[in-house]
């Protein structure tokens, strides 16, 4: 606890908007200064989604007002402010001065970039700079180190399991409810042609929305994405709404139909939530809580339905598994981690991954509808677009950086490890067991999209072959040697060797033709 004869500087990062976060914790509200600030150096060190920026800015602006009427002394740097210092350090040094604080209480940051900039201030600032480790999530950053040490591989299941029993989770005497702790083979329905989907849950931009819109329309012209028809919630009030919303409307589909794709769809019955989440809106331990008291209210009230166990499993599994996971894998493999390239990927990312003009529909319609929301599921993005990144070799840092502007969710903690280590198998198999790569049948299977397509999915090689099916082979072979002793793909190499030398071939003189198209940017 700090000495309350200080007074102190707290800061609040745009990320961190939760009542309860550390550095707010303990607080004297006569005498310490909260600080919010938009900073130019975060709004822009990447060219971050319009939305993502109107989402961010309009939360941070509706939080500082939240504050300020519970009573708190509140200093809110707006972006346009002639006073605005444009950096985290020089806006903390600028108002310690102005302020007279005599010491600096901060939440530790997501991003490890931020973390440095944090661990120099005690010195540049001349006063005690208190960085507390951040208590939202479910694993400390040391536990998940403890839990790694050792470990060769480090498998997000076991990791998940131990989460579960942290927080008695989905656990009846001691074992996981339904005799299985993971319900992954259940949710990997195709979508009904007839089924209902319900609307996302929309809001009206309010005042302050609205004004932030009109700065990103003159101030970040340049950034990707649109701005138009912004509808995100900006409260916690509003963040809840969202979530209760999916409990009442898609919870009971979610699993089956997670991993479905569908032409013009790109809301299905997923929790949209993400945004509220990874700002702080909303908290892991809370969803949790709210997800797993209406499963077991339901499934012991004979007058209400039943929710289905693998919905409710492979929702959680991806708040306190997946999440908390690359959470903690980032930070245990940092900063090494960002220069890994296990498969020396070097290829420039394809213009069309700005504009989504290209004629294989599955990649257009997932560009669409990042470039329209800054959203799109787990699904496109690892399936779909990362599919594409990881077959036609392109390079992590690339990649990265695109998933890291145009996501409004993104932020490098969360992924970093996801493209890395899932998506683009640049870690060499530190977090996925193999590599996430597929045909073209794959997402056939899981989604409409082909029906619309130039290209034909059931051609593998010449005129109107689907690229996803010639560029999985060439993938497979050009790697052979990184790959061939993963036991996971030692049936996809047997399968490879059994093919007719002709066919092979064919496979990798279409590759070859495709990628030097690509490298041109010529319309594929």
């Amino acid at each position: 606890m700090s000495d309350k004869s200080l007074k102190s500087l707290r800061m609040v990062l745009a990320d961190q908007l939760t009542h309860t976060v550390a550095a707010l914790q303990g607080i004297d509200p006569e005498h310490d200064v909260i600080l919010l600030a938009e900073v130019r150096s975060e709004a822009s060190y990447v060219k971050h989604h319009k939305k993502k920026i109107i989402y961010l800015f309009s939360a941070m602006r509706h939080f500082a007002q939240e504050l300020i009427a519970l009573g708190y002394k509140v200093h809110y740097t707006q972006y346009l402010d002639d006073d605005n210092q444009g950096s985290l350090a020089a806006e903390v040094a600028y108002r310690l001065k102005q302020y007279d604080c005599d010491q600096v209480i901060c939440t530790f940051p997501g991003e490890y970039r931020v973390h440095q900039d944090m661990l120099s201030w005690s010195n540049t600032l001349g006063v005690n700079v208190d960085i507390r480790a951040d208590d939202r999530f479910i694993a400390t950053i040391e536990e998940f180190a403890q839990w790694a040490d050792g470990k060769k591989q480090l498998r997000m299941e076991f990791f998940y399991r131990e989460m579960r029993r942290k927080l008695n989770c989905l656990i009846q005497d001691g074992q996981p409810e339904g005799g299985k702790w993971n319900y992954d083979a259940d949710n990997r329905a195709k979508l009904p042609k007839d089924i209902h989907i319900p609307s996302n849950t929309q809001f009206a931009p309010d005042d302050i929305t609205q004004t932030v819109i009109e700065l990103v329309k003159t101030e970040f012209t340049e950034h990707f994405g649109d701005f138009a028809d912004f509808h995100y919630g900006v409260t916690r009030e509003q963040a809840f709404i969202v979530l209760d919303e999916f409990i009442a409307e898609r919870l009971v589909n979610f699993g089956q139909f997670q991993d479905a794709m569908a032409q013009d769809e790109p809301w299905l019955f997923h929790s949209h939530i993400s945004f509220y989440l990874n700002s702080g809106l909303l908290t892991a331990h809370e969803i949790v809580a709210r997800i797993e008291d209406v499963y077991y209210t339901h499934l012991h009230d004979d007058t209400l339905p039943a929710i289905p166990l693998n919905s409710v499993e492979g929702f959680i599994r991806q708040v306190i598994g997946w999440r908390e996971y690359v959470r903690g894998l980032y930070w245990y493999k940092m900063p090494e981690y960002v220069e890994h390239n296990h498969l020396s990927a070097q290829r420039a990312l394809p213009d069309f991954f700005w504009t989504g003009k290209t004629k294989m529909n599955c990649l257009s319609q997932c560009i669409k509808d990042t470039k329209e929301n800054a959203y799109a599921h787990h699904i496109q993005r690892l399936m779909v677009l990362g599919n594409f990144a990881l077959i036609a070799g392109l390079s992590p840092k690339a990649v990265n950086e695109w998933y890291l502007i145009v996501y409004g969710d993104a932020y490098e903690w969360v992924e970093l490890p996801n493209v890395s280590g899932m998506v683009l198998y640049a870690d060499g198999g530190m977090l996925a067991s193999k590599p996430y790569a597929a045909s073209g049948a794959y997402i056939n299977k899981m989604s409409n999209y082909c029906k619309h397509c130039e290209y034909k999915v059931t051609t593998k090689t010449g005129e109107g072959a689907c690229p996803f099916n010639y560029l999985y082979w060439d993938f497979l072979y050009r790697h052979r040697e990184a790959l061939a002793n993963n036991h996971r793909m030692g049936m996809i190499y047997r399968t490879m060797d059994k093919m007719a030398p002709e066919k092979l071939n064919n496979a990798l003189a279409d590759a070859d033709t495709f990628l030097i198209k690509l490298d041109n940017n010529d319309m594929v």
